[in-house]
């Protein structure tokens, strides 16, 4: 192996040169890369390990000779823990320890009742339920503070400081939303709305304010620790068509980014009158595989 001995040389656990190495490998695949991007002294701090190098102790955790005492918010399910757990510094210069733990698999839930959520600017969701969800716009709140510490030139903690605090309220709102909405539904379907192609356009800012990605993925995870069952549904044509008749030929429908501005429109079809946002979350459930609504045309 050409990592023999770089355990002593570098004063590294080996088990971290050989989590580093796999990683290395791994990402080196997913990117199809001949070599990859070298981490630099901007690079946050990252220590793989594998998880039989972690032991517990009460409530401390002992690596490569040290003891590390975390702060314990809520107890760890008890379960082998798995390679993957790192220890992971952020922005602000705290570090992490993240600990995968190998858990038993949560039986599916019968699906009685199910959602489909349109993602957008105005309201951060619409439910197929006729809920709207506030969009709370945490980058807009704080960008006033953030430009007004660029300008003073304060320190880069400082600014790291805003910013942490704005993901942390995304994070956590996102964390509270995903929950309730899998304790409240067996089955979830989302659309894949994609953030790279308006990104491009005057909706750049709000685009990653509200964080889509992000917020799947939160909902994907809580979904399968809870028994309920996730998809993500193709959502092309979704405010178009017409969720009572299937019809995808009214001349009042939305069309392209500049039918963003249509809230509510009328089929021609048979005449129920939609708003835009309700009728593109109805499409998305109805589309899904799993859905319990039948007898209903897919787009």
């Amino acid at each position: 192996m050409l990592t023999t001995g770089s355990s002593k040389e570098l004063g590294i656990h080996s088990g971290t040169v050989n989590a580093t190495c796999e990683q290395y490998a791994k990402s080196r695949g997913q990117h199809r890369r001949a070599y990859l991007r070298y981490r630099g002294r901007k690079s946050l701090g990252w220590v793989p390990l594998k998880g039989r190098d972690l032991k517990r102790e009460g409530q401390a955790f002992r690596f490569a000779g040290n003891t590390f005492r975390v702060f314990d918010s809520r107890p760890l399910p008890e379960g082998k823990i798995k390679d993957g757990t790192n220890f992971a510094q952020d922005a602000r210069g705290n570090w992490f320890l993240n600990i995968a733990i190998e858990v038993a698999d949560v039986p599916a839930r019968p699906i009685r009742t199910g959602v489909g959520i349109d993602l957008g600017l105005k309201h951060f969701a619409a439910l197929s339920t006729g809920e709207k969800l506030p969009n709370d716009r945490f980058g807009r709140r704080t960008a006033d503070k953030l430009a007004l510490a660029q300008r003073a030139r304060k320190h880069k903690r400082h600014i790291a400081k805003l910013h942490a605090k704005v993901a942390n309220a995304r994070a956590d709102s996102q964390h509270k939303l995903a929950l309730d909405l899998v304790r409240r539904f067996d089955y979830i379907a989302v659309g894949n709305v994609s953030a790279a192609r308006l990104a491009r356009t005057r909706m750049a800012k709000s685009v990653y304010d509200a964080s889509w990605s992000s917020f799947r993925d939160k909902l994907r995870y809580k979904a399968i620790a809870h028994g309920a069952t996730f998809e993500e549904v193709n959502e092309s044509g979704s405010s178009q068509s017409c969720s009572s008749c299937g019809s995808k030929d009214s001349t009042t429908r939305p069309k392209g980014i500049a039918g963003l501005r249509v809230r509510e429109w009328a089929c021609s079809s048979c005449g129920v009158v939609h708003d835009r946002d309700t009728n593109a979350a109805l499409n998305i459930l109805r589309c899904g595989r799993a859905s319990p609504v039948v007898g209903i045309p897919c787009l």
